[in-house]
């Protein structure tokens, strides 16, 4: 019985870690993005925080669509630290799903003037930006 236990949370365990899982690595979406934008990747700050982005105006924080809500502060802070203004990327893999994480994120950058910018495993997987 305790066998059979264990097999049905190692399951568990494998099939909730596959659910969590990304199409890609933010670090990829992230590289592709900047590197089409003229940027500067990890872009590292005199107290160690790093930039995801940095380009000739912004100061970028790349998250996935439920992080939507750290995007935020991150962004302020680079924008804050650097002189530049603040930019998100938001990571939407989930179509509809994470349009209400973006729809979120839209409402607060507007109010704090934070420029928005989406990408998707499509636009990685074809190379395009």
């Amino acid at each position: 019985m305790l066998k059979k236990l264990c097999i049905v949370f190692a399951l568990a365990a494998i099939n909730t870690h596959a659910c969590l899982a990304h199409i890609y690595l933010e670090k990829e979406y992230q590289n592709h993005w900047c590197k089409c934008n003229n940027g500067q990747t990890e872009y590292r700050l005199s107290d160690l925080t790093r930039i995801d982005c940095l380009t000739k105006d912004y100061a970028i924080e790349f998250d996935f669509a439920n992080k939507w809500a750290e995007s935020i502060g991150q962004s302020l802070y680079y924008a804050l630290m650097t002189g530049k203004k603040a930019g998100v990327v938001l990571i939407i893999e989930n179509g509809a799903k994470d349009t209400k994480y973006l729809n979120r994120l839209k409402c607060v950058a507007q109010k704090y003037n934070i420029r928005v910018w989406t990408i998707t495993p499509e636009q990685l997987s074809n190379k395009q930006y």
